[in-house]
Order: C-alpha cells, then sequence, then structure tokens
C-alpha cells in the first residue's frame, strides 16, 4: 500500500471536519487551482503547497468551513424566496447571507473564526476594492458585508480593503441608521434576518419599496417545493452562486465560478447575438483552383491585424516552470481520478468502430461467397434461394489526424477549461489507443486589452478601423508526433491563474487549420473546444459592431465548404451550433462517453 503524504492526511482531516460540522456525512473536499466552489456537498478549496505551509492550511480550512456552515445553516429556498430582483440588490443580499451564517461559526468556535479570518483576507485581496480610489469605485456588496462581518463578530476590516470601506462608510451608516443593530440577535433565524437585510437595502435605495413581489414570491415557492432530494441538483446548477461571496457582484465576466451555469449561458446568448447573420461567410466565396494553395485564403475575409510583431507560437512548457507544471498536472489528475471509467469505456467503444472501419465489412444477399450464418433459417425454409452468401469487401481506412483546439479565454475559467482539459486529456489518450495522431492546440491573448498591439496603436495617433488590436498567443500543448505521455504534463498548464485572457476565434481557426494541412495523413480533423463567441476588449471598442464575430463565421464557412479538413465543435456549456454545422454541447465530464464518442466516431465514418 502505498503510504500516504501529508496533504492526503490534512485532506482525510479536512473531509471529516466538515462532515462533522455541516452534519452531513456525504460531504467530499477536493483541491482546486482556481478560485474556490460549492457544488452541494462537493467542495473545492485551494492547493496547499507540498509542505503544507501553515497559512495555506487556514486558508482551505476556511473555505471549508463557510462551505459547512452554509448547509448546515442555510436554506436555499427561503434564500431563493426572498431574493430581490435587481443585480446590485441582489448581490448585496447574496453576500449579507454568507456574513450570517459565517458569523454563526465565528461566534461559537474560536478556531473557525481563525480559519474564517484567514479565507476572508484571501478573497478580499481578489475583490476590485482593494483597488477603488474613490467612493464612486467601491463595490457596495463587498463593502456591505465587510462593515456587517465587523459588527457582527468584532473583527476588523482587512487591511487592503480598509481604505476604501472607509470611503462610504458614514454615507452607508447615515441610509442605514440602527437597521444593524438587530441582526445579531437574529442570527439563527434565516427568515428574521432576511427580513431586516431587505430593509436595509430599501434604505440605501437598492429595491423600490412599492415594487409588488407576487412573481418573486410564486418563483420562491416553486423553488421551496422542491424536495430534499432536488436540492443537490439544485445547488450543481448554482456552482457559483453557491458561495455567495462579497466580489460576486464585480463586472468581469471572466470570472467563470462567480456565476452560474445558467447565468453564463444567459450572457454568452447575448453576446452572440450581436454579430452578423450567419449567411455572412458565404459572401465572395471564390471556387477553388487545382493550382491554389489552401494557405491563399480569400481576400473578401475583410479581416487584417493592426500588427503581428507582439503575437506568439510557444509551447506550454516555455510559459511554466516544471515544478509548477507538475504541481498542475497533479491537480489535473486529481479531477481525473473518478473518471478511468469513462476513459475506458470511451476508448473501448472508439477503437472498436474504428477497427471496424479499418479491418473488414461485408456485402450481404450475394449469389456466390461464404454463407451468412444469419442466413441459415432463409436455406432451410427455401433451400433453392441464391441470396444467402456474404463477401468480404475491402475498405479503405484513411491515416487520420485529429488536432483539438481549445479556447484557453477568461470566460472558460473554472468549471469550463477543467471540463476542455479533461476532454483533451482523454480523447488524446483514446485516439493514441487507436493509432491515431493527435495536437492539442490553445488559443488566447498576451494581455487584457490590447498589451503591446494597443500601445503601438495610441502611439501612432489611433488610426480608424485598425482590426484586431492585442497580442495573439498561440499554445502547442501536444504535436500530433509526440506520445501523450511525453506531453500529459503540458496539459495541467490550463489549470494556471492568469494564462486565460481573450479569445480571437478566427485566427486560431486558420492557425490550427494551416497546421493541418501541413500534415501527410490523408484525414484531417479539426475539433474545436469553446464555450462561446469571440471577445477582444480592446479590438472590439475601436472597430465596426461584430468584426470578430463576422470573421470567425466566414473562417468556418470557408473550412467547412472548401477546405480537405473536417471541422467539428464542442460547446462547453454553451450551444455553439449558430457557428458550427456539426457540433454537440456537453455540461459535464459525464456526458463525455455518450456525446464525444457519436461525433468524433462520425467524423471518421468513410466518405461516400
Amino acid at each position: 500500500m502505498t503510504e500516504q503524504t501529508p496533504l492526503d492526511r490534512f485532506k482525510q482531516a479536512l473531509t471529516g471536519a466538515s462532515r462533522a460540522l455541516a452534519h452531513e456525512a456525504e460531504v467530499e473536499v477536493a483541491w482546486s487551482a482556481d478560485s474556490p466552489a460549492q457544488a452541494g456537498k462537493n467542495f473545492r478549496v485551494p492547493l496547499p503547497g507540498r509542505n503544507l505551509p501553515r497559512e495555506q492550511a487556514i486558508e482551505a480550512r476556511g473555505f471549508a468551513d463557510s462551505f459547512a456552515l452554509r448547509l448546515r445553516h442555510h436554506d436555499e429556498g427561503l434564500h431563493g424566496k426572498g431574493a430581490p430582483p435587481e443585480p446590485i440588490a441582489r448581490a448585496c443580499y447574496d453576500a449579507i447571507e454568507q456574513v450570517r451564517y459565517e458569523a454563526i461559526g465565528a461566534m461559537r468556535y474560536a478556531g473557525i473564526r481563525d480559519n474564517l479570518n484567514s479565507a476572508v483576507a484571501m478573497r478580499t485581496a481578489t475583490d476590485p476594492i482593494v483597488r477603488a480610489d474613490e467612493a464612486k469605485d467601491v463595490p457596495l456588496p463587498s463593502a456591505l458585508s465587510l462593515m456587517l462581518r465587523e459588527a457582527l463578530t468584532g473583527e476588523p476590516v482587512p487591511e487592503r480593503a480598509r481604505k476604501a470601506v472607509d470611503l462610504v462608510r458614514e454615507d452607508i451608516l447615515a441610509k442605514i441608521g440602527t437597521d444593524m443593530d438587530g441582526l445579531v440577535d437574529v442570527l439563527d433565524d434565516q427568515r428574521a434576518f432576511q427580513d431586516l437585510t431587505l430593509d436595509i437595502l430599501r434604505d440605501l435605495d437598492l429595491t423600490l419599496p412599492d415594487t409588488p413581489e407576487p412573481t418573486d414570491a410564486e418563483d420562491g415557492e416553486d423553488e421551496e417545493g422542491e424536495s430534499p432530494e432536488d436540492q443537490d441538483d439544485t445547488d450543481e446548477e448554482d456552482e457559483g452562486a453557491a458561495e455567495p461571496q462579497a466580489s460576486d457582484a464585480r463586472s468581469d465576466v471572466t470570472d467563470g465560478e462567480a456565476e452560474g451555469d445558467a447565468d453564463q449561458e444567459v450572457e454568452g446568448e447575448q453576446q452572440m447575438s450581436d454579430g452578423e447573420p450567419e449567411d455572412d461567410g458565404e459572401e465572395g466565396m471564390q471556387p477553388v483552383r487545382p493550382n491554389r494553395p489552401w494557405t491563399d485564403f480569400p481576400e473578401t475575409f475583410e479581416y487584417t491585424a493592426y500588427t503581428e510583431k507582439f503575437d506568439e507560437e510557444i509551447e506550454a512548457a516555455e510559459l511554466c516552470d516544471l515544478d509548477e507544471l507538475e504541481r498542475l498536472r497533479t491537480y489535473l489528475d486529481s479531477q481525473l481520478a473518478g473518471l478511468q471509467g469513462v476513459v475506458t469505456r470511451l476508448a473501448n467503444r472508439l477503437q472498436r468502430r474504428l477497427m471496424a472501419q479499418q479491418n473488414r465489412s461485408w456485402d450481404f444477399d450475394q449469389e456466390e461467397g461464404m454463407l451468412d450464418a444469419a442466413r441459415l433459417t432463409r436455406v432451410v425454409v427455401s433451400p433453392g434461394h441464391a441470396l444467402s452468401y456474404k463477401i468480404e469487401r475491402d475498405t479503405e481506412f484513411k491515416d487520420t489526424v485529429v488536432t483539438l483546439l481549445i479556447d484557453n479565454s477568461g470566460s472558460m475559467r473554472g468549471r469550463p477549461i477543467s471540463i476542455a482539459a479533461i476532454s483533451a486529456d482523454i480523447l488524446a489518450r483514446t485516439l493514441e489507443r487507436c493509432g491515431v495522431k493527435t495536437e492539442i492546440l490553445g488559443f488566447t491573448t498576451r494581455a487584457w486589452k490590447g498589451g503591446q498591439s494597443r500601445e503601438a496603436w495610441l502611439a501612432d495617433g489611433r488610426p480608424a478601423n485598425p482590426g484586431r488590436l492585442n497580442d495573439l498567443r498561440h499554445i502547442l500543448y501536444k504535436k500530433a508526433d509526440e506520445p501523450w505521455r511525453r506531453a500529459r504534463r503540458n496539459l495541467g498548464l490550463m489549470m494556471r491563474e492568469g494564462l486565460l485572457k481573450e479569445n480571437i476565434d478566427g485566427e486560431a481557426l486558420l492557425w490550427a487549420h494551416d497546421r493541418l494541412l501541413r500534415r501527410p495523413e490523408d484525414r484531417r480533423i479539426l475539433m474545436v473546444i469553446s464555450d462561446g463567441a469571440p471577445v477582444d476588449d480592446s479590438t472590439l471598442s475601436v472597430n465596426q459592431a461584430g468584426f470578430l464575430e463576422s470573421h470567425l463565421r466566414k473562417v468556418i464557412d470557408w473550412i467547412e465548404k472548401q477546405s480537405p479538413v473536417q471541422l467539428a465543435a464542442i460547446g462547453i456549456g454553451h450551444d455553439v451550433t449558430r457557428y458550427y454545422k456539426r457540433s454537440v454541447t456537453i455540461m459535464d465530464v459525464e456526458q463525455l462517453g455518450g456525446t464525444i464518442i457519436e461525433q468524433l466516431a462520425d467524423l471518421f465514418e468513410i466518405e461516400k
């Protein structure tokens, strides 16, 4: 038996403590390289270092304690029933509720108090409140929750946020008056605490006092009417909302965990609906000339880049040191631990499909050949029937290469990028078992909001319609001729905080397509793993609307209609059929075996 590491023993102890605190025997604790999150009884807490530094251990304990207190002292149905419809008010409402159940633990257990203080400090460090220099820049949910925490537990506002809170403290206190005084007396009564919270929100003019709320009440009744068995499902759907943090109110759309999957889908649809009609990609399409190289792209793409000087194509190992890469891969392996059965089933099913194509196929109902065992009854009933034989038909199975192109944008952060990395890992191993070469690529930008390209544009006097205005970063995770075992460590890079920025899909597709065309294999397949529309704030702010999306549609249309490359897409939590004719959507890794297998196997079918 393998000896347990200190990290393994700490995880076991943390799981046991969380179960005891939550009064739930099914609580499970897992490590996370991204923001901590809760999905029902599954906790994801920050991964401490190998040596288990005390500060990092306390932070992990703090988030685990917070999630456990939520399970024990928070009623999701009641919370949803009273929630205000206004976005800012709802963010404050959620943040205050988190203060309530964390205050219950802090006031009863001194150890939990210290743990929660560390978790609050960690959350605050990444909150926009630490960057606020003026009162108008202070996020109200964050400031209000920190002030209430101070009033209920006596714990001071973290040093990083103290200046910002002081900017709005007097104004908040002047509006709410003595409403805060009664909260400590009703900590254990969620309904009474909720009523006082709504009074505070009305005093702050965040909700309308005369607005009728029958619709909200009805919705709340539906939620409250859910059976206890459905509670976990609700928590899983509202993965981001399961941890109502002070930072939930930030407007940064790149925080994947901060919002639920349903909210992400709405946002994605809004972004994509701003694009141009699908038939834009058909304009000016030229017939392919026999001597025309496939890299000679149509001029009608009407797409330019202000400068390509700062773009980079880089291997994953060059973006991260070896130790960090190993740690990230360990985290990815922990996510894959429960999916070994999925990997095996997927590999076996796909292998059977491919081997069947490679080995043999039959023509039935022939007048001569090998006796068809399935027709033996026919022979007995009608001995003179001539069509009871089969003939083996030679099947040409083309050498195949598959490229997986993964969206490494900020909107993929958290659960989506985990699913994408797991998908790539499983598919790479599966295809390698089947003798199919696989290349894994990623695309993002080097910086937020323009980088050096934008600086060059500003220095040149801001010429109109500059085209793409950011620095591309195209990442090689695994080359086609590289074995999976040699490249497996690189896939962990997708878990790295700070890697995921903006996404410019059209140019990434052309890059992956060009690499495929240089391959010697007869069949070339390009699979895109993404969660929605191309987004780059710097580019979209100075070009016509739909600049990036229009280019993506035209590139996709050109590849699908004229290129020898077979194109398919996998949507992570979002429907991508508005872009790709051949596409499938998955919501979780458990769906890999049922959906991706069919999508991929269809691409391997013999071309008629």
